[in-house]
């Protein structure tokens, strides 16, 4: 017996003496695409077409086949069929509930392939018609709402989902995308918290509601007022925040293990055998090899809870066991399988307090730490597009945290210590840390950890001026709340005053590469300031008054540079040239950086000979140091600990739009309808008469 085939929405005999038979429902399909009304003929057409199995391509394919005048032609029946799915939504049948959101996408995707310019039609007209714009879209919220928010099928939530985030990203500036200006009048926000309130629905589809948030709270957020912002700034349900927090923690969780993952698989294969045995020369070329796609979507939505919610802000700190230690708890098996937005998401939602209570012996964790990880990651490479973008908007989101009162008090907070284990770039000066013999510190130390570490190793031709910026303001906003609080913090600060003075040495090595695309002086001003900031009040935060010294030893060590950075800048401020201003800035903030390195220099050469000692220790040097306070006369700088708060809309705006496209083409490409294949829903459905 011949074996029936099927492609494209024709079944065809093998032998192929006869001609190939369409599907039912294309034949349905394609009565549609004509210009008669398909129920003229058929009063149960649209009864029967819900009962059909959809046939997504064969759907999609044939709208995108029309130009815009043939679509034009069908309008009537397009509209006919886009308020008959609405209608279908509200049926008890849940498999035409399902049928009917999946031709919703078709649809939507459809037409909107066909919305050119050159087209010259409104996509709300070519879906609704403009005269039933307004109900039919408010009837199509109201059904998606209910069934988010009812008990039924989780299959059916997945899909309303989808078709939410096919709506959202079906244009790549989502601000031009006029459909969702009735997805901000009918709003879903309360079903989204829901969802992310309720462990059941959270695990099933916590990654696509957080998704999904991010994107409308970006829908004009900058041309008028936007409902879901309003709404999200004021959420304080501890439910609903701790959800949306363990679905990002979760994703990133995700991340970071695909990421270690690589890693060590890359450590034991042979090209690790190779680099081991021919030195370093190939430690560029092996790190890029570990790559695992970034996930800006989930990271957005990070931002936007950090930067509108204070209330937030506590969820950053809340305590759960290290998800990467854990063993997933059995749950239920998913419907449908996850479709990826950007990266895999999480399968399970594996924290709740209820379900897993701490235990001792294991490592505690929170959202910060897993972002931390996250962050030492993705700012290693910064060449590649999509990790530069990552990398901006982990700077972006540690300047919020920074700039919080809140935020800062459990930062510094000495009874909150845990073990961060950052990830460090290969370098071939340095050894890899053993994470074993990490110390447990209050969280802010890793935050000054991960600055270091980006300082120390991104200093090269493509210089990533702007990310430096960031991470120098992010320092110095740490700096001015433990000056503020006069909190004495217990760091190796010699790391970052090495690391601050060798990014001084890089800008004078590299003057006329960087000049040519950068105002390097802005930065060096920065720098200089932190250590302006250290010297005036470093003695209300630094931990010991040896630290002050050692401040001061390192000034006098290293002063070779300064020297030459005050020479490059007088050099620059003295001519009348672009760079005049910013130059002579810098030179009026070394002023007190000289005088501490005129002041002892010939203090410490006296030492020296009076004692016939040509190299002093670092001990005697010091004991000149505390000797020679007294005469030492410094200028009191104003302004050292103040700063301009973070302003998305003023500075951020073109940033945000870029990413937030990015992220649209991204979730659109990713976006899967007909992942519910048609015997599982009959299998889950099996109940029904």
């Amino acid at each position: 017996m011949a074996q029936t085939e099927k492609k494209g929405g024709l079944l065809r005999k093998s032998s192929a003496s006869k001609k190939p038979l369409k599907e039912k429902v294309v034949l349905m399909y394609d009565e549609i695409f004509t210009t008669e009304d398909p129920s003229k003929c058929n009063p149960r057409f649209w009864e029967e077409l819900f009962l059909m199995k959809v046939n997504l391509e064969y759907l999609e394919g044939k709208l995108e086949a029309l130009d815009g005048e043939e679509l034009m032609k069908i309008k009537d029946n397009i509209n006919c069929l886009f308020q008959h799915c609405i209608q279908a939504l509200g049926e008890e049948h849940p498999i035409r509930v399902v049928n009917a959101l999946q031709t919703l996408c078709a649809l939507i995707r459809g037409v909107h392939q066909k919305n050119k310019s050159t087209s010259g039609f409104d996509i709300i007209n070519m879906l609704v018609g403009f005269d039933k714009a307004e109900l039919c879209m408010k009837n199509l919220m109201e059904s998606l709402d209910s069934l988010l928010c009812a008990e039924g099928s989780e299959s059916l939530k997945s899909l309303c989902l989808k078709l939410l985030l096919c709506l959202v990203t079906v244009t790549d500036n989502i601000s031009q995308n006029t459909i969702l200006e009735y997805v901000m009048i009918n709003s879903i926000f309360e079903a989204i918290l829901q969802i992310l309130s309720s462990p059941l629905s959270r695990r099933e589809h916590g990654y696509d509601a957080v998704v999904l948030l991010a994107l409308l709270v970006n829908y004009r957020k900058y041309e008028s007022v936007n409902p879901y912002i309003v709404k999200l700034s004021i959420v304080d349900d501890e439910a609903t925040l701790n959800g949306m927090g363990l679905v990002i923690a979760q994703a990133l969780s995700e991340y970071n293990r695909q990421y270690k993952d690589k890693e060590e698989e890359h450590q034991t294969g042979f090209f690790s055998a190779l680099t081991n045995m021919v030195g370093s020369m190939f430690i560029a070329d092996a790190d890029e090899k570990i790559s695992v796609q970034t996930n800006e979507a989930i990271l957005l939505a990070l931002y936007e809870a950090v930067h509108l919610n204070r209330n937030f802000i506590t969820v950053l700190a809340q305590s759960h066991p290290e998800m990467g230690l854990m063993t997933t708890p059995t749950s239920p098996i998913p419907t449908t399988p996850v479709t990826p937005l950007g990266t895999t998401p999480p399968s399970s939602d594996v924290i709740s307090s209820a379900e897993l209570p701490l235990d001792a012996d294991v490592q505690t964790s929170n959202l910060l730490i897993t972002f931390l990880k996250y962050s030492s990651i993705v700012m290693q490479d910064t060449k590649d597009e999509h990790r530069l973008h990552s990398g901006k908007l982990c700077l972006i989101i540690l300047t919020c945290i920074a700039e919080d009162q809140y935020a800062n008090a459990f930062l510094h907070d000495d009874n909150m210590n845990f073990r961060v284990n950052l990830h460090r770039m290969p370098m071939r000066h340095r050894k890899k840390a053993a994470d074993k013999n990490l110390p447990c510190r209050p969280l802010v130390c890793a935050v000054l950890d991960l600055m270091v570490e980006f300082i120390v190793t991104h200093m090269m031709k493509e210089f990533p001026m702007d990310l430096y910026v960031r991470c120098i303001q992010i320092v110095h906003k740490l700096l001015c709340y433990q000056k503020k609080c006069r909190v004495r913090l217990h760091y190796t600060w010699r790391e970052l005053w090495s690391a601050l003075i060798n990014l001084l040495k890089f800008l004078m090595s590299n003057e006329t590469v960087l000049l040519a695309k950068h105002n390097i002086f802005t930065l060096a001003l920065m720098v200089v300031n932190l250590f302006n900031m250290f010297i005036t009040y470093g003695d209300t935060f630094l931990p010991t008054p040896s630290s002050y010294d050692e401040l001061y030893y390192e000034i006098i060590r290293m002063h070779q540079n300064f020297d030459n950075l005050y020479s490059m800048v007088l050099r620059l401020s003295t001519n009348a040239g672009q760079w005049k201003e910013p130059a002579s800035k810098v030179t009026h903030a070394l002023v007190n950086i000289r005088a501490i390195i005129n002041h002892f220099n010939p203090k410490i050469e006296s030492y020296a000979a009076v004692n016939h000692i040509s190299q002093l220790s670092e001990d005697q040097v010091l004991e000149v140091v505390r000797s020679n306070y007294d005469t030492l006369t410094l200028k009191l700088q104003d302004g050292l600990d103040q700063y301009e708060r973070y302003s998305e809309q003023h500075k951020e705006a073109a940033f945000f739009k870029e990413l937030v496209r990015s992220i649209s083409i991204n979730v659109r490409k990713n976006l899967a309808f007909n992942t519910l294949s048609q015997e599982l829903l009959l299998k889950e459905f099996s109940t029904i008469s």
